[in-house]
């Protein structure tokens, strides 16, 4: 591995975050700075709370806490999906969490990988 892009799951929440961005538009204009706002923010911190991780793999605790951050903020935007889900007729919401779970499973498992595995 030898950059943060080598990672699936970093891939994921990139492509991921990309649909969310371009779902978040699609909400009514005055939803846009706070509904849609808030999944924009969410969505991105997945990938950049990877990145940030990986930037500090020699250090196994860091690299964990990233991860664990990334996680939280999946679980967030996955939140924030259900209300708009909720409020809104927007066709792609299902389809972007189920994607979200799926990823939060694989950087669950990534976060356990890393605990066991990981040497500094």
């Amino acid at each position: 591995m030898k950059s943060y892009k080598d990672l699936d799951i970093y891939n994921l929440a990139f492509t991921y975050a990309i649909e969310a961005h371009k779902i978040s538009l699609k909400l009514p204009k005055y939803e846009l700075y706070e509904q849609g706002s808030q999944l924009r923010r969410s969505s991105k911190s997945i990938k950049d709370n990877i990145v940030e991780g990986y930037g500090r793999r020699i250090y196994k605790q860091d690299f964990l806490k990233f991860l664990t951050y990334a996680h939280a903020s999946l679980l967030e935007c996955l939140s924030q999906l259900e209300m708009v889900d909720e409020l809104y007729d927007i066709a792609e919401i299902k389809e972007l969490k189920q994607k979200y779970e799926v990823l939060g499973g694989q950087i669950f498992s990534f976060i356990r990988y890393v605990e066991k595995n990981w040497r500094t």
